[in-house]
């Protein structure tokens, strides 16, 4: 039996459909990132102000997310360029 300290990342519908509209360089940059903070996303997202999200930096790409950690989980809700992604947060 294996047991991970590893959190998992799920998707929206919307950050698939998102990821989708991305270059496909971008997008596996973006995949690969969020892959590598599985082990400690605290690192590496940082809460915005105000909200219970938090995002992360990857060049002028966003990520948005919950970080649920009773779960181990980081759900993706929303990606884009960081000049567009806010405007969307509701």
């Amino acid at each position: 039996m294996s047991f991970s300290l590893n959190f998992k990342i799920k998707y929206s519908e919307e950050a698939l459909e998102q990821l989708k509209k991305l270059d496909n360089s971008v997008a596996k940059r973006i995949l690969d990132k969020l892959d590598s903070t599985i082990e400690n996303p605290m690192h590496f997202f940082e809460r915005l102000v105000g909200r219970e999200d938090y995002k992360f930096r990857i060049g002028d790409y966003r990520v948005i997310a919950k970080i649920l950690h009773n779960e181990k989980i980081i759900f993706v809700w929303s990606l884009g360029h960081r000049k567009n992604i806010y405007k969307n947060l509701g």
